[in-house]
């Protein structure tokens, strides 16, 4: 019965492999992206790449595993989720209002430590923002929404 079951899941897990799964990759700078139209330092563009734009840009760096289901499945679900909040790609055409209430929560959400995500971090300790980093990062969006 072991065995049975044994193979029916490994039947199964080899099934969902071919289940298609959408890339979020582009060799594309849009016009719209962030850091078109926003001037910053090559350290904070740097920063926000690594931090940031995995799952708020339309062009995620996938890690080994990003394209084995069922882990496939959950990434994608959290870049869904991410770009729905903000997407660098498409920065400017967000309104104005839109762009500055984006802009204060980022500055809230990193000022807080909610970004990037706990679980991001686990997989992907090289994003985690320093202190100096997350002040950096703080000053840099606090004059942009003075601008």
């Amino acid at each position: 019965m072991l065995k049975k079951a044994l193979l029916i899941i490994l039947i199964v897990g080899a099934g969902i492999q071919f289940i298609p799964v959408p890339i979020n990759q582009s060799d594309e700078i849009l016009k719209t992206d962030f850091f078109q139209i926003v001037e910053a330092s090559l350290n904070i563009q740097q920063v926000v790449k690594a931090s940031c734009y995995d799952c708020h840009s339309n062009n995620t760096n996938y890690p080994w595993y990003g394209r084995v289901r069922p882990f496939a499945w959950f990434l994608q679900k959290h870049i869904r989720e991410g770009k729905e909040d903000l997407n660098f790609s498409d920065f400017q055409d967000y309104s104005g209002r839109m762009k500055r209430e984006k802009i204060r929560s980022m500055i809230s959400q990193v000022r807080d430590g909610e970004m990037p995500l706990q679980e991001y971090l686990w997989m992907h300790p090289e994003a985690k923002l320093s202190e100096k980093e997350t002040e950096q990062l703080i000053q840099f969006f606090e004059n942009l929404n003075t601008q």
